[in-house]
This record gives C-alpha cells, sequence and structure tokens, in this order.
C-alpha cells in the first residue's frame, strides 16, 4: 500500500495531487489528520465559518445564532461543488485554512474523506447522535462504519405525473411497478406522447435504479473495496433498460427540467418525471401545471427495495477546523431539530429532511399544485423509509457517474447493451482505482 502522505501533499492543488491523496489510504481508515488528539471543546466563545452553495444559507445560521450566545455561525456561498466549489475548499484545507464546516455532496463524502480533508465525526461523539437522523440518510455518509459528514438533505425517487393526461384523458394509472411502467410507457408512446424523457448522459438514473433494485456496486472491505456491478439486481436493470430502449418506450433526447421538457410537460406530451423528491419544486414551474400533477411512489421490483437516491447532501466538519465539538453542535440543531429543518426549507430549498422525525411543517400539509395530496407524508416518507441501507459511495463517484453516463448514451442507440456497459465499467473502475494506488478488486 502506498505510504501516507502529510496532508498539504495529498490535498494540495486538486487534480493529481488530489488522486495521490485517494491514494494515500483505502476506506476505511481515517486520513493522518484524523490521528491527532481531539480538540476539546472551547471555554468561550467561537465563531463558525460554512461555506456551502445553499442559497440564504446565512438566514438558517441566524436562527441558530439567535437561540443562544456562544456559538456563532458565518455562511459564505460557494460555487456549486464540481463548479468550482470543492477546489475552493480543497486548495484552502491545502494552504492550512479553509472553513470549519464545508457542504459536500453524499456521494463525494468518500473522497472527501480519504483525502484527509475531513473529520472523523465519531470522535466527537456523532454516534450518540446517530438515531436521530434518518437511517436512509446517515447510510450515505459512511465509509464502513464510520461516518464523514452530517445528512443535510436527501433525494429518495419518487413518480411526478399529469394527472390530467396519464388518468383523466388516457384512463391509465401511474405505474406501481416496473412491469406495469413497461406496459404504461408503451401505451403513451402509441398514444404519441412520452412517460419520461431522458438524458442518456446523466448516469445518476441507472445509479439510482440499481440502488433501489438492491445492489451494491461498491464495497469496502479490509483494506481495499469489492466493485459488484454485475450482480442479479445490476443486471435485472440493465436487461429491464435495454428493452425500454431498443423498443423507444421512453424519450431519450432531453432530460427532466431541461427547456424542451418543460415545454413538452406544458403540452401534456411528456408525462412524468421519475427522479429526487427535489423535484416537486421543478415540478410546480410547469406552466399552467397547478392542480393537474401528482406524485406516485417510484415502481418498484418485486425482491427490491421502496425507493432509490437521487441527489443529496452533507455538511462536512473540516480537517482543519479548531472547534469540530461546536461544529458538531450546530449541524445536529440544523439537521434535526424542527427549527433548523423548517428554516432550510423556507430559506435554502432544501431537498428530503434528514431527521429521523420531522419532515418540515410545511410539508405536513396538502399541496394544491399537486391536486390537494398531502403528498410527502403520503409518498414521500414511505420512499424515504424504503431505502436501500447497504448501499456505499465509493472514492470516483463523479468518474463512475460519467463512466455510467456515456454508457447510457451508447445503450439508448443500441450500441452497446447497459448489461455489457456494466461489466465494462466494473473492469474500467477497477483499473482506475489500482492506478491511484487503492486495492480494488471485481466482484466474483
Amino acid at each position: 500500500m502506498t505510504p501516507r502522505l502529510s496532508r498539504r501533499a495529498a490535498l494540495a492543488g486538486g487534480g493529481a495531487a488530489f488522486a495521490a491523496g485517494l491514494a494515500a489510504c483505502a476506506p476505511p481508515n481515517p486520513g493522518e489528520v484524523n490521528a491527532e488528539p481531539t480538540i476539546p471543546p472551547a471555554d468561550g466563545k467561537v465563531h463558525l465559518s460554512y461555506w456551502a452553495w445553499l442559497k440564504d444559507l446565512q438566514n438558517v445560521c441566524d436562527v441558530f445564532n439567535q437561540s443562544q450566545d456562544r456559538i456563532q455561525v458565518d455562511a459564505t456561498w460557494i460555487p456549486g461543488g464540481n463548479s468550482g466549489g470543492y477546489a475552493k475548499i480543497l486548495s484552502a484545507i491545502a494552504a492550512g485554512g479553509g472553513p470549519d464546516i464545508a457542504q459536500v455532496e453524499l456521494r463525494q463524502i468518500p473522497e472527501f474523506a480519504l483525502a484527509g480533508a475531513l473529520v472523523d465525526l465519531s470522535r466527537y461523539g456523532f454516534n450518540e447522535k446517530e438515531s436521530l437522523f434518518d437511517p436512509g440518510a446517515i447510510t450515505q455518509a459512511k465509509v464502513g462504519d464510520t461516518i464523514w459528514g452530517v445528512p443535510q438533505d436527501t433525494g429518495p425517487v419518487a413518480t411526478f405525473y399529469n394527472r390530467a393526461v396519464l388518468e383523466e384523458e388516457l384512463g391509465l394509472a401511474a405505474p406501481a411497478t416496473w412491469d406495469e411502467f413497461y406496459e404504461t410507457a408503451g401505451i403513451v408512446s402509441e398514444a404519441g406522447k412520452m412517460l419520461i424523457s431522458l438524458d442518456p448522459s446523466d448516469g445518476s438514473h441507472p445509479i439510482a435504479w440499481v440502488m433501489q433494485a438492491g445492489a451494491n456496486w461498491f464495497r469496502p472491505e479490509g483494506d481495499g473495496w469489492i466493485v459488484d456491478m454485475t450482480g442479479d439486481a445490476s443486471m435485472q436493470v440493465a436487461e429491464y433498460w435495454d428493452r425500454i430502449f431498443a423498443e423507444k418506450l421512453v424519450g431519450t433526447g432531453y432530460g427532466s427540467f431541461t427547456t424542451p421538457w418543460y415545454a413538452a410537460a406544458a403540452d401534456g406530451n411528456v408525462l412524468a418525471s421519475i427522479s429526487g423528491s427535489w423535484s416537486d419544486a421543478l415540478v410546480k414551474t410547469v406552466p399552467d401545471g397547478e392542480g393537474k400533477w401528482a406524485v406516485a411512489p417510484m415502481p418498484t421490483w418485486p425482491d427490491g427495495y421502496a425507493s432509490g437516491g437521487h441527489g443529496g447532501s452533507a455538511a462536512a466538519v473540516s480537517s482543519t477546523s479548531q472547534h469540530p465539538a461546536e461544529a458538531l453542535e450546530f449541524l445536529t440543531w440544523m439537521c434535526t431539530d424542527p427549527a433548523g429543518i423548517d428554516a432550510m426549507i423556507k430559506h435554502s430549498g432544501i431537498g428530503w429532511s434528514p431527521a429521523a422525525d420531522y419532515i418540515g411543517e410545511s410539508r405536513q400539509q396538502p399541496d394544491e399544485f399537486f391536486s390537494g395530496q398531502n403528498y410527502n407524508e403520503e409518498v414521500i416518507v414511505p420512499m424515504a423509509e424504503g431505502q436501500n441501507l447497504e448501499w456505499t459511495w465509493a472514492p470516483l463517484m463523479q468518474r463512475v457517474q460519467a463512466i455510467v453516463g456515456d454508457g447510457m448514451t451508447t445503450a439508448v442507440t443500441g450500441e452497446v447493451p447497459l448489461a455489457d456497459m456494466f461489466a465494462a465499467a466494473q473492469t474500467e473502475i477497477v483499473e482506475i482505482m489500482r492506478t491511484i494506488g487503492l486495492n480494488a478488486e471485481e466482484a466474483r
């Protein structure tokens, strides 16, 4: 195994140095900085810095700041992670600075942890607080048994659909199973419409599909990873969607919430989006859609889970923070206390609540846009509770999603079926992980 690098060497400048940081350790071992003594809580007042791309986050922090005078939190807006935010965070930490708290997508947590950029929260008593969080949220912030971030919001998948066209005009129900989805998509296609339309380059959808089916592509084992993209659950999903694409039962020219999607949705020509819970806010911007749309569960497999995950972030404590105990105190409030959840929904428009038993006051009411349906409690709660808790995000998840997206594009054209692409991607990903010094093996 490659010798450990110093934190500065592991993080300096991103790019190749960032890959070197990943090579410096294998899951679930913490980075070098986490071997340092635990920093005790400060005796006096503490100011925390929080870098995130959530809008109006300072308003959320102010609710906490006004509740006591010992800890004060200042929010700084940064670009979205892959739009420059991650580079800014990593560069600052490499220089010995950076924020106390940083927003990191759940899927990116392992990369930041393995680079030594985050604090192992169990060192500060987070295990005692774990029961306050939704299990489906917590599992996505873990590598092995170690928790590297406080879940901030998640994206359990549901079906957002045009009830007026699907039910009233075509006489169809929202499909409850993937078998029903196949039949419904065919009828909708014969009517000259599309049930859904996918961006074939977006690898997040196949990942959500296989999560729901019960796959676990990346398993930390010992000091390395087992990569398993060709198990029964993955092949079931791949063969199903190969059939869908071959018969052209869904649109593949554009994805949900793009300009052409909104135009088609407004005209009643594309009828649904199967996507994360945060999609409700985007669906509400479909012109003349109020009272016509509704929400249903994600279609299911007989042996799968209720839903997959599509998006979501964590608030992670940086390895350069001098106040991790206070940061964790604030984050526990923000992500589990009703006042914190309500503030994040109101001011920052977060996805699904990470709290175990509170979805937010505004999400407990019927919604007139969605046909007066109390969809959050009726649909999204069961989707959040029915997650695949065995799923683990792996290092290089951004690269994995790009590889899967490229493969989706070839599958749509029939050039390379998804079933073959998953097998080829598994081999490619293992080779990449080994190249940067990680122990990785293909499942047998």
